[in-house]
């Protein structure tokens, strides 16, 4: 098991502009150089960062190189969304075969996606995180949502394989793969050797006020059908009058998921791919996302230790 970072705060003095952008090269320069340092794999790059759909295969090719020659190339590239709603779907299904194709240029071997779609009511509830009802969820999704969805990634599938790319969905919020058995029933339908689940454990805990399912249940549900793995920690305030949760991130070893049986269920189900930390969105990130390499190193070695 490989640990990539997903990092989700590229802000590093001087650089003072989008936290999930990619700063400049003098910038990176510094940055990049701690990422490595701390030991990573590799990263993770929205294609959004590199250009979205105007990216350009030699201004992608250069970043590659700079990358690989600070020991962390990418691995991973995330891109696309849902196909359920009618007025994003098209833009969704065309940003995601841009995905494949920086995926290619880049050297990755995956393409993270969601199904997400945006709120159809963004200032009423369920738009965001925590409340009782999720805008796009699978509770709300009718079967046509799922065949549609499948047909579009089943051929995202065979435009990834044509590359050696395999697909990951993204276990989310306002989507329609939101936790283990929306995910499993998507996967059924797809029916394509080349996608697979990204189990993202935070995503499940924080869709709802109060979390539709454990996240030992979904992950030991989820570990035989995964390839990537993204890995984020919360804490929960639930505020009943409200009917309302607030999440705190932290890093991977203080919060309410346990990454210590998570890992030890991928690791029982044979997972090889990139367990990908999402980095801290605020603070020092490195310090925070050190530590969290750290914990997943250790829980590696207790576990090999026991076997």
């Amino acid at each position: 098991m490989n640990i990539a970072y997903a990092f989700r705060r590229s802000v590093y003095y001087p650089y003072k502009g989008d936290p999930r952008g990619l700063p400049g090269r003098d910038v990176r320069a510094r940055l990049f150089p701690m990422i490595s340092d701390i030991g990573f794999d590799g990263v993770e790059l929205g294609v959004d960062m590199v250009g979205g759909e105007d990216a350009v295969e030699s201004r992608v090719l250069e970043l590659r190189g700079e990358l690989e020659n600070y020991g962390i190339p990418c691995v991973s590239v995330r891109g696309g969304g849902g196909m359920t709603n009618p007025i994003a779907a098209d833009y969704h299904r065309r940003m995601l075969e841009k995905t494949v194709d920086v995926a290619g240029w880049l050297g990755a071997s995956v393409v993270n996606t969601t199904v997400t779609t945006p709120p159809r009511n963004p200032d009423e509830i369920g738009a965001f995180v925590g409340d009782p009802v999720s805008q796009g969820s699978s509770r709300m999704a009718k079967p046509g949502d799922f065949e549609r969805t499948a047909n579009v990634l089943s051929e995202i599938g065979d435009r990834a394989a044509d590359q050696g790319i395999d697909v990951a969905i993204e276990v989310h919020q306002h989507s329609i793969a939101d936790n283990s058995w929306s995910a499993l029933h998507l996967l059924d339908l797809i029916d394509h050797p080349r996608v697979f689940a990204n189990p993202d454990l935070g995503n499940i805990y924080w869709c709802y006020d109060i979390p539709e399912e454990t996240t030992d249940e979904a992950i030991v549900a989820l570990a035989p059908r995964s390839k990537y793995w993204h890995c984020k920690n919360l804490h929960r305030v639930y505020i009943p009058e409200n009917k309302h949760s607030i999440f705190i991130r932290v890093p991977l070893p203080d919060g309410e998921i346990d990454y210590r049986f998570a890992i030890s269920a991928m690791h029982d189900h044979g997972f090889d791919g990139y367990l990908a930390i999402e980095g801290a969105t605020e603070g020092d990130q490195v310090t925070a996302d050190r530590r969290s390499f750290e914990y997943v190193q250790q829980v590696l070695a207790d576990i090999e230790s026991e076997s």
